[in-house]
């Protein structure tokens, strides 16, 4: 009987703490939910998308690489872009400074033997190229860099 007792008493401080939370005013939920939509609308209208969601991959210069593999560092995809002869050919530089780029290059450990790069447009988010390619025979750095600069090479050519 005492556990039946204890268990309503419980119950019903439960309730009322949960009464108690509950805002007076509806008008501070209205608050937060305008300005949350207010910030979003600013958000959307302040981004114009160029007619060309490739356009950074055609016309971009500039390419920060990360990476998240242990394996392969930012250094070495760095390294094995610059010796491609494409790299030259593109009129393509590297920076470390993510604001100063126009394209982004990521490359991430997938399962086992295998990795994915992809490639965004920093002011976009656009996916402008992307691939998935095996650490097996050869290295990643390099299948990255001769991969990327053939989609690029590609954009360029295409109207």
């Amino acid at each position: 009987m005492k556990l039946i007792t204890y268990s309503l008493l419980l119950l019903c401080f439960c309730v009322s703490a949960a009464v108690a939370q509950k805002p007076d005013d509806d008008q501070t939920s209205n608050d937060i939910s305008s300005i949350t939509r207010s910030r979003t609308i600013e958000t959307r209208l302040t981004y114009t998308p160029q007619e060309d969601p490739l356009a950074a991959l055609k016309t971009g210069r500039v390419i920060f690489v990360e990476s998240s593999s242990l394996l392969v560092g930012t250094s070495v995809i760095e390294e094995k872009l610059q010796k491609r002869p494409e790299f030259k050919q593109l009129g393509l530089a590297i920076t470390r400074h993510y604001e100063s780029a126009d394209i982004i290059l990521q490359l991430h450990h997938d399962v086992f033997t295998k990795y994915v790069y992809t490639a965004i447009d920093r002011r976009t988010d656009f996916l402008l190229a992307s691939g998935k390619l095996s650490s097996l025979g050869g290295t990643v750095a390099g299948k990255v860099a001769e991969r990327f600069l053939k989609q690029v090479a590609k954009a360029r050519l295409s109207p």
